[in-house]
């Protein structure tokens, strides 16, 4: 007698291989950053009522040269800020857009990308991938409005101290409503 197998048994197949792997394999971890990719959309502007200002700008962080950063420096520049760290998924899914973003507008707008890590795994991370973004480690608590526990959460401030933006999870920072709405915080 011959053993068929029916379309809904290899999609059952297939999304049972899938868990396995992502569970299991140090495929897995590829497969959450594709997946991210693949989901994530453009950042949205938060509605007027939404845009808080921030409730200070003390905060104290070191670069990957180790030097001081203050980040009261950055009052009246518009500043984006995003939390990541190198073991999340989500966090380098969305890292080639940010590269590409920062690449046309570093020179205009604040990038900061804040993490915990240990100094040389992100180096390391940094060097392998080609990235040659601004990262920062803080020494101080960040302010009380650009706390989260989600990463990645990157947030972007116009000039009068305002988030504007505040999202969490992977997104295409490198779309054109991301871009044209960088264009116009720096018009103001």
């Amino acid at each position: 007698m011959a053993f068929k197998i029916g379309k809904k048994q290899w999609i059952n197949a297939a999304f049972i291989l899938a868990v396995i792997l992502m569970l299991f394999t140090p495929i897995g971890f590829k497969l959450k950053v594709m997946a991210s990719r693949l989901l994530s959309s453009s950042a949205a502007m938060m509605k007027a009522e939404l845009q808080v200002p921030l409730d200070s700008y003390k905060w104290e962080l070191k670069d990957t040269k180790m030097e001081h950063f203050q980040f009261d420096t950055q009052k009246g520049k518009v500043v984006l800020v995003n939390f990541w760290a190198t073991w999340c998924a989500p966090c380098i899914a969305e890292m080639p857009s940010m590269q590409n973003l920062y690449n046309d507008y570093g020179d205009k707008v604040t990038f900061m990308f804040v993490t915990n890590e240990e100094e040389q795994k992100v180096l390391d991370f940094l060097n392998r991938k080609n990235y040659d973004l601004p990262v920062y480690f803080p020494q101080s608590k960040e302010p009380k409005v650009l706390s989260s526990k989600v990463l990645p959460t990157t947030y972007i401030i116009n000039k009068e101290g305002k988030l504007i933006v505040a999202e969490t999870g992977a997104a295409d920072w490198n779309s054109a409503t991301t871009r044209k709405l960088l264009d116009s915080l720096l018009e103001e």
